[in-house]
């Protein structure tokens, strides 16, 4: 699939030049994320600011997280987690695209995850990775 990066561009410009970032996120919590127009499989944002729900596994400082994004499409395996999301919809999180972000790409915490379900992705994703 061909994509055009000329339009992500300018929002990651504006992204990395700007002042504002969250004072900080913790675990657990769901962001809005600039996710941003990605390479190949890489999961993408959506709409004009490249946006996406991601979830924090973990807060190394304020300005550096480590997040899992989240998606309403229904995808299932060992790469995949599904829990009841805030909406009443089912969310997934997709552990095999788990990454670490600058905490400028955060632009509004909608939510979080409970903690049962958030020590289940914490497995499943020890599984995966090691």
């Amino acid at each position: 699939m061909k994509k055009d990066y000329q339009i992500w561009m300018p929002v990651k410009t504006e992204i990395n030049n700007t002042d504002l970032r969250p004072k900080g996120c913790k675990p657990r919590e769901v962001w809005i994320c600039n996710v941003g127009e990605n390479i190949g499989f890489e999961e993408d944002g959506k709409g004009k600011e490249f946006t996406r729900p991601v979830l924090v596994l973990k807060s190394f400082n304020k300005y550096f997280c480590y997040i899992v994004p989240l998606s309403t499409t229904n995808k299932r395996g060992k790469y995949y987690h599904a829990f009841d999301g805030k909406t009443g919809k089912t969310s997934i999180a997709l552990l095999s695209q788990s990454k670490p972000i600058d905490t400028a790409r955060l632009s509004r915490k909608v939510g979080f995850v409970n903690k049962n379900e958030f020590k289940i992705i914490q497995e499943k994703l020890k599984e995966i990775l090691f």
